[in-house]
């Protein structure tokens, strides 16, 4: 295969990926969307996180909400605990890695809040311990995995939003995340100022 056809079947099987996952995965990203705007109605906040490219979502995220997604409006209360590099290391070397999250979530996270955790594995160490905190804590999670959900899956409750893009390959889960991150901003400001576009 040419490295034009290489890309063009990238192409391909990225928007194969979203289209199959379209239909599964309206319902939990519309009770996400839900979850959230009650979150920030009630003057809570959404906490993000992830490693690597899931870094960038959970950034990517809390921009559009502090930001704006499309259109106007006021800020919207977000963070991505993936930023500050002082308490990312202090707490990576003081305590390991696997602590990295949870403990800010335990900081910063109140009842009624909200956790965005990001995994495509559903596996990873330091997002579950997050997602352990976010419970003992109070939080509701929104969990964005991929494959079989991992452990992630296995640990969200009853009240918890699990959106897990049915693919194998980490590059179309991630592709398909950041569908699923627009969606949940889009949801967001239609719920909160009426937009029918």
């Amino acid at each position: 295969m040419d490295l034009s056809s290489r890309i063009t079947q990238h192409f391909r099987d990225s928007a194969q990926t979203k289209l199959d996952a379209a239909e599964l995965l309206a319902l939990p990203v519309a009770r996400a969307v839900e979850l959230m705007v009650g979150c920030l109605l009630n003057n809570g906040k959404i906490l993000a996180c992830g490693n690597g490219g899931s870094a960038a979502d959970a950034q990517h995220f809390a921009a559009e909400l502090v930001g704006r997604f499309e259109i106007e409006r006021h800020e919207l209360a977000a963070i991505a605990l993936t930023t500050d590099t002082s308490i990312l290391s202090a707490i990576a070397n003081d305590y390991g890695y696997q602590a990295v999250f949870a403990k800010q979530v335990r900081a910063l996270g109140q009842s009624g809040d909200v956790l965005l955790a990001i995994s495509t594995s559903g596996n990873s160490p330091n997002v579950v311990e997050a997602i352990r905190a976010a419970h003992d804590n109070e939080l509701r999670v929104v969990a964005l995995t991929g494959r079989e959900g991992g452990t992630i899956g296995e640990m969200l409750g009853e009240a918890d939003v699990h959106v897990c893009v049915p693919a194998q390959r980490t590059a179309r889960i991630q592709e398909t995340h950041l569908l699923v991150i627009h969606c949940l901003c889009d949801g967001i400001d239609h719920l909160l100022m009426g937009s029918d576009e």
